[in-house]
């Protein structure tokens, strides 16, 4: 059975229909009733700094509210760019997090990437693998809530988290260190690309450290969106998907890989792309046939700021005629 996922990273430019205050509005609107009516699996929250469209950064509060909102829907982060953050207050906030959602928010650690957020962060970019590493390794240590000493001093997480030993952690990354450094941290790994490279390494180093770990391949289209005239929808669409894909490819460097990678140049070519998908109920229904237990169904109802509408249309689309056919 193909696995359902609502993704949000609440971007706004400044020619959006939407703004933040209605984008969030929408976000906390949308989840529930998305789990009411069983229309996803999970809601997938993103995290980048300083982006002029004010892509989300701290997914941990909002995280916090839609778990308070909700009952059974598990949220997930991808990704926390761990190597910005202060590894003691961001355990507090994950403590704080796993104590209100009682473990239904995991998150994803990765990286990072973007030379601007390093720069608005002051931390070198060069030491970002060594400090990603150490700050698992902090964090681990914190949610013990025993007193430990780092750099130079005493430090101690209090209330510990909900969830044992520790919150529902993975890695992320696109690049065979990501896949072999998840492995040696006894991480589960989740890819940015469905490279299948990337799960052979990961499972052959997970051998070589006697961890039992988990690595799922992301398969399938960056976004679906669901409507009864597709074209008329994408001329509706276009301009924010392709606002979506040009901003990524923006800031990508060398060696970074990702599912929303397009080389598109104009609206044809990223239609061709088939990275966004706008179709029919019965092609959605086609589609997650195709994609089958392995693949994942993207729908992102508030990308690059679009109107409501068109977002909620598509859902409405997707529970009325798509989803009593996957899952009768």
């Amino acid at each position: 059975m193909v696995a359902i996922t609502l993704w949000y990273d609440l971007r706004a430019p400044e020619w959006a229909a939407m703004q933040h205050p209605d984008l969030y509005a929408a976000c906390l609107e949308q989840v529930p009733w998305a789990e009411k009516n069983g229309v996803a699996d999970i809601a997938v929250l993103s995290e980048h700094h300083g982006w002029e469209d004010g892509f989300m950064p701290s997914p941990l509060t909002l995280a916090a509210a839609l778990a308070a909102r909700t009952e059974h829907m598990p949220v997930n982060i991808a990704a926390i760019v761990l190597p910005l953050h202060d590894p003691i207050r961001l355990a507090e906030q994950i403590a704080t997090v796993d104590l209100i959602a009682r473990g239904r928010v995991s998150f994803v650690v990765g990286i990072g990437y973007a030379e601007h957020e390093f720069d608005m962060a002051g931390v070198d970019r060069k030491r970002r693998a060594r400090l990603l590493e150490e700050y698992i390794e902090v964090m681990r240590q914190a949610w013990t809530g025993e007193p430990f000493e780092w750099q130079g001093r005493t430090v101690r997480v209090r209330p510990v988290p909900f969830s044992k030993p520790d919150p529902p952690m993975f890695m992320g990354g696109g690049a065979e260190a990501s896949a072999r450094r998840a492995a040696r941290m006894h991480l589960s790994f989740l890819p940015t690309i469905g490279d299948p490279e990337l799960k052979r390494i990961y499972d052959e180093e997970c051998a070589k450290v006697g961890f039992q770990g988990m690595c799922v391949l992301p398969f399938g289209p960056a976004m679906v969106h669901v409507s009864e005239d597709p074209e008329k929808a994408w001329n509706e669409i276009e301009r924010y998907a392709m606002y979506d894909a040009e901003s990524y490819a923006r800031v990508q460097t060398a060696g970074n890989r990702s599912l929303n990678a397009s080389l598109a140049k104009n609206p044809d070519e990223l239609r061709r792309e088939g990275l966004y998908r706008i179709v029919s109920p019965d092609e959605c229904v086609a589609l997650a046939d195709e994609l089958g237990p392995a693949g994942t169904i993207i729908m992102r109802p508030l990308m690059s700021g679009m109107p409501s509408e068109l977002g909620w249309e598509s859902l409405e689309l997707f529970r009325t005629k798509v989803l009593p056919r996957i899952r009768p």
